[in-house]
């Protein structure tokens, strides 16, 4: 049903996940992250609470194996979910419930985790931390190469409809939060052109926010 990863930039300054589902707006549902605090996924039969929850543990100072060991506590029906976090420091954890859907995986690397339900194949995680961990370009650039290698090594068993990518940094918001929420074509790939024409623009839309008398115009019709 779903595959995603979850990770922090080497210096710890960005936090981000990438997601994609045969569901309708996987991203709106199961992506969530928070700057300065880490990222987490809920996923597989979703609860977007969980992934609120794992932030709020975050926040309080708990490491992401801690902050999921808590969450899991506090939720009776944790073995219907997949869940993924990250923080600031420390290893990133991963959970897949008794009830996870079909075919199962996940992985860990320094930076990020991975993982899936109804996999074409159980090591589509594996292939996600390695594309990840090989890219050398932008850090929703390496989320998103790490959405495409878990499409292309498989995905999921069958098609998939929406897919997202999520990044925060050193601002209240998401500075990145692309959605293709359904296509009958190729999401990832859909992803990745919004990415294109995003990405050169992320810096000037915080710019115009927090200093709008000296950002860059739009350069459309009638801007001064």
């Amino acid at each position: 049903m779903t595959f995603s990863i979850a990770a922090r930039s080497a210096d710890g300054g960005m936090f981000g996940v990438a997601i994609a589902s045969s569901s309708p707006a996987v991203a709106a549902r199961c992506a969530h992250a928070r700057a300065g605090i880490g990222a987490a996924a809920s996923q597989n039969i979703t609860d977007p609470r969980l992934g609120t929850a794992l932030l709020e543990a975050l926040a309080r100072g708990l490491d992401a194996g801690a902050a999921l060991a808590e969450v899991l506590r506090g939720t009776p029906f944790g073995a219907y979910r997949q869940l993924l976090v990250v923080g600031h420091t420390g290893p990133p954890a991963v959970y897949s419930g008794a009830h996870a859907l079909g075919i199962v995986g996940s992985a860990v690397g320094v930076d990020c985790a991975a993982a899936g339900n109804l996999l074409a194949r159980a090591d589509i995680p594996t292939l996600m931390i390695a594309a990840f961990e090989a890219c050398g370009g932008h850090f929703g650039a390496c989320l998103l190469e790490a959405l495409r290698a878990g499409a292309e090594g498989g995905g999921e068993a069958g098609p998939v409809h929406s897919a997202g990518l999520l990044v925060v940094r050193d601002v209240a918001w998401p500075i990145v939060d692309l959605r293709v929420d359904w296509t009958e074509e190729d999401p990832v790939a859909a992803l990745a052109v919004l990415w294109r024409i995003f990405a050169p623009q992320i810096d000037d839309y915080v710019a115009r926010a927090t200093n709008p008398a000296h950002a860059p115009s739009f350069g459309v019709a009638g801007d001064r």
